[in-house]
């Protein structure tokens, strides 16, 4: 045997059965053994020629505990090469991923504000002819009481909601906030003006909800165009005078 197999730790197996396999007889511990009787009477199978040799050399046989190698760690891999690449590679994607969570948020965004605006437009709608009502009683000066108080809280809604009235007489014509309904002259007027107001017109922010109903006055006497000024063009084809 070597050095290491001498320095090792021996196990040993001792047969410590009940029943002799080779005799079939029944073994009694020292310890169990009855008063009286000798180690000889009680178990005298346990003591024959071959169980003895048979326990020598199960005990001269020591089975030596071998260690096992430490499994070496692994190398860690060289920097550079693969590993830069695949960092490159995941940062793109964090990148790409970044980019597109954020394009789709300014379009949850921007539907969420485009759903809003078109309820409060929707509503505001429906509540222009009862504030055609109410600017009708106003005129005629039934604008009082009780129904004055539900007129405002209406007016209030439409000014929560950021929605503006616009149309009154002496407005310069634009046929983009206008709807022309009557036509006449008027020497009192230099450009075609809103004289009359039939409607009132409304608008929420850029966006013109309703346009307004005038009747619109034009000047009796238009001022003459302006004559267009000769071009270079035009000087040097004239004809020389004599």
């Amino acid at each position: 045997m070597t050095t290491r197999d001498e320095d090792a730790p021996r196990v040993v197996i001792r047969d410590k059965r009940r029943i002799d396999p080779m005799t079939g007889a029944v073994r009694v511990p020292a310890g169990d053994q009855p008063a009286g009787t000798t180690p000889d009477a009680a178990a005298p199978a346990a003591h024959t020629p071959d169980a003895a040799s048979r326990e020598e050399q199960m005990s001269e046989h020591e089975t030596p505990v071998v260690e096992e190698p430490t499994p070496s760690q692994p190398e860690a891999p060289p920097p550079g090469g693969d590993l830069e690449k695949q960092l490159a590679e995941r940062t793109e994607d964090l990148q790409r991923v970044t980019a597109e969570y954020a394009n789709y948020r300014r379009r949850v965004d921007r539907d969420r504000t485009l759903v809003v605006d078109q309820a409060a437009e929707r509503f505001a709608l429906q509540l222009f002819p009862i504030v055609d009502d109410i600017e009708r009683a106003r005129d005629h000066g039934d604008l009082t009481g009780a129904f004055k108080v539900v007129a405002d809280r209406v007016l209030g809604l439409l000014e929560g909601l950021g929605v503006e009235a616009f149309g009154t007489a002496g407005d310069p014509f634009d046929p983009s906030l206008h709807e022309a309904v009557l036509h006449d002259t008027s020497p009192e007027v230099a450009v075609p003006t809103a004289t009359t107001v039939l409607r009132q017109g409304f608008r929420r922010g850029d966006r013109v909800l309703r346009t307004a109903m005038v009747g619109v006055s034009e000047p009796e006497n238009p001022a003459p165009a302006a004559p267009a000024a000769p071009t270079a063009t035009d000087e040097t084809s004239a004809p020389a005078s004599d």
